[in-house]
């Protein structure tokens, strides 16, 4: 009798562990001039507050295929060069793992930084959803219309010159937050 007891003792803490085990969420850029690094860290301060969830933040160049297995969502940014993301960006998308869709029901979004205003930002987050859909991943917005393919930021025009601008850095961390919620409601 005292051994069953103890069985299911154990059982019900190996439950409750399991119960209890962190999502996490990987957020992976490039940045050449630190903007895209900024706004990065942006969506990670979002996402870290929201309990229940590991934030994992990374350069593309060191992020691995493991880190995007291990991964329940992965928030991608790419600085926008000519309406396109960075060729480094789409050279990391090419590395993801395909055959037998291990990325598949992973929460997808992004974010990126343009020089100005209307130079291809939201081209650039459409082409990186694009990319996500083709992986089978679930892709998430940003948390209003101002936001809708994710977050953007204008670092080089107007009154957007000195770093990225504490407007932008709020939808980055909206991002963080809305992903790392979506990401829990999806998982449960």
């Amino acid at each position: 009798m005292k051994r069953l007891i103890f069985i299911h003792v154990l059982l019900i803490i190996q439950v409750l562990c399991y119960a209890q085990k962190n999502r996490t969420i990987l957020i992976t850029y490039h940045s050449s001039t630190g903007k895209t690094a900024q706004l990065a860290d942006a969506v990670q301060r979002g996402a870290k507050t929201v309990k229940g969830v590991d934030v994992v933040l990374k350069r593309i160049e060191q992020t691995t295929k493991e880190d995007l297995l291990k991964a329940d969502a992965i928030i991608l940014g790419s600085p926008v060069h000519n309406a396109n993301p960075a060729s480094e960006v789409l050279k990391f998308i090419e590395g993801w793992p395909f055959e037998g869709s291990p990325m598949k029901n992973k929460i997808g979004a992004v974010f990126v930084t343009a020089g100005g205003i209307s130079s291809g930002e939201e081209l650039v987050q459409v082409n990186l959803l694009h990319a996500m859909l083709v992986f089978g991943m679930v892709v998430v917005g940003g948390d209003d219309w101002t936001a809708s393919f994710g977050a953007s930021a204008i670092t080089d025009e107007g009154p957007f010159k000195n770093g990225v601008d504490v407007v932008f850095l709020k939808k980055g961390e909206a991002l963080g937050k809305r992903v790392a919620e979506t990401m829990l409601r999806w998982n449960k």
